[in-house]
């Protein structure tokens, strides 16, 4: 049987706990798991059964987290693991390798620059930015060391929302995975493999849990790329030596990525979901389409009134029919745009801290996914690393405040924006 987004956001991955008919998961706070003899034991390190060894590789708690979110997002697994920026290097280790490199949206997150631009070079890993409205010029940038292309759905901060299905075609043609991070728009609003993606990941910490309790992320696996193709991505399609020569693609086919991010990626790197993390975003995961429905409606009624305000020179929402990004919404986010947005100030940068100083129901934060609304200012903060040309790019330039619209009533949002604006235009 079929079941709808809202039944599976509840029940997926999850039964009542066997021993103790506990509706809820339980919070298996445990480091390890007895083995029921030593043939059980050898299996499970050898990869010969699925089963529970450690946690920093696998837990109960965790476990039923990832079925429900590559349930959600019709893939084939996910592996979790402690924040967003770790899925991130989990989902390009086991592509990568010195001197390769990856294609990537200017369009990011400012510490995702700074990760691809800065960090990735530790590894001897390189990333080549491009606008990724520009087909032509990412088809350029790829060469014979690229092993992967990497975007944003809805891209933070500005809410831009990319042509998933444009830039799988150019994906496909090279013969190479495309990843998508789906954190501002969530399984509800975007389901990027429907549109090609061979992995989708998430910061976890912003509107799955929801609610900024925890820090998390997840890496789910489409299934749907052929890892043997090419011989690009040996980890996968090669003997592995740690493992007595398995190969992963040839042996767990569409779960091939998915073994490996637990079996290599946690075993090595040990960037573990704890199962307390787990847990709180299984809780925020059972609201997720109430939630993104009302993000989705009060950052479209803030953007609108924002947009004819005249202390404001431009708004960003793709909900908005001015966008320019606004034809995508009926195919890539067909109920709505999420609650991330920009707006520039015509007083500039110091208007844009006035204001950021001066709200009252807004956080002032580094964050975003709450179901409270926040507000800052990208080009001092969150992007503050990032030279003019890039800060420019990515949607973050001086003038410019980020908003994530939360969940409360939305006349009292303008309000509060109506009197910082005041404040700091006078």
């Amino acid at each position: 049987m079929t079941y709808g987004f809202d039944t599976l956001q509840i029940h997926a991955g999850a039964r009542p706990d066997p021993a103790t008919g506990a509706r809820q998961t339980p919070i298996y706070q445990s480091t390890a798991y007895v083995f029921r003899d030593a043939d059980h034991a050898a299996a499970l390190f050898n990869l010969q059964e699925v089963g529970y060894i450690y946690s920093r590789l696998t837990n109960p708690t965790v476990a039923v987290l990832q079925e429900r979110i590559a349930t959600l997002e019709g893939g084939q697994g996910a592996v979790c693991c402690s924040s967003g920026h770790a899925a991130q290097i989990m989902a390009l280790f086991p592509l990568m390798g010195p001197g390769k490199n990856v294609v990537v949206s200017t369009r990011l997150y400012g510490g995702s620059i700074t990760q691809f631009s800065q960090t990735i070079k530790r590894f001897g890993w390189s990333a080549t930015f491009v606008d990724f409205d520009d087909l032509d010029a990412i088809e350029a940038a790829i060469d014979d060391d690229t092993r992967a292309i990497f975007c944003e759905s809805i891209a933070n901060p500005g809410g831009y929302i990319t042509d998933l299905d444009a830039v799988a075609k150019v994906a496909e043609g090279a013969g190479l995975p495309l990843i998508v991070d789906n954190t501002s728009a969530t399984p509800y609003l975007c389901r990027p493999i429907e549109h090609g993606a061979t992995l989708v990941v998430h910061s976890m910490t912003k509107y799955l849990t929801g609610n900024g309790t925890v820090t998390g992320g997840v890496v789910v696996d489409s299934g749907n790329f052929d890892w043997s193709a090419s011989g690009k991505f040996p980890s996968l399609s090669e003997p592995e030596p740690a493992y007595h020569g398995l190969k992963f693609h040839e042996t767990f086919g569409p779960l091939a990525f998915t073994f490996h991010g637990i079996a290599i990626g946690l075993r090595d790197l040990g960037m573990t979901l704890n199962p307390q993390a787990a847990h709180y975003t299984l809780m925020g995961i059972e609201t997720l389409s109430l939630r993104m429905e009302r993000h989705s409606a009060n950052a479209r009624k803030v953007a609108e009134w924002l947009e004819k305000d005249p202390r404001v020179a431009h708004v960003t929402y793709a909900g908005l029919e001015s966008s320019p990004y606004h034809d995508r919404l009926a195919r890539i986010c067909p109920k709505g745009a999420g609650g991330l947005f920009t707006f520039a100030l015509k007083d500039g940068y110091e208007a844009c801290v006035k204001l950021v100083d001066s709200v009252e129901i807004f956080s002032h934060v580094a964050n975003l996914g709450d179901t409270r609304s926040l507000i800052i200012h990208s080009a001092s903060t969150t992007h503050r690393q990032l030279t003019p040309e890039q800060q420019e790019a990515a949607g973050a330039a001086p003038d410019v405040v980020r908003l994530s619209i939360g969940i409360e009533d939305p006349d009292d949002l303008i309000a509060d924006l109506d009197q910082a604006l005041s404040k700091a235009s006078g």
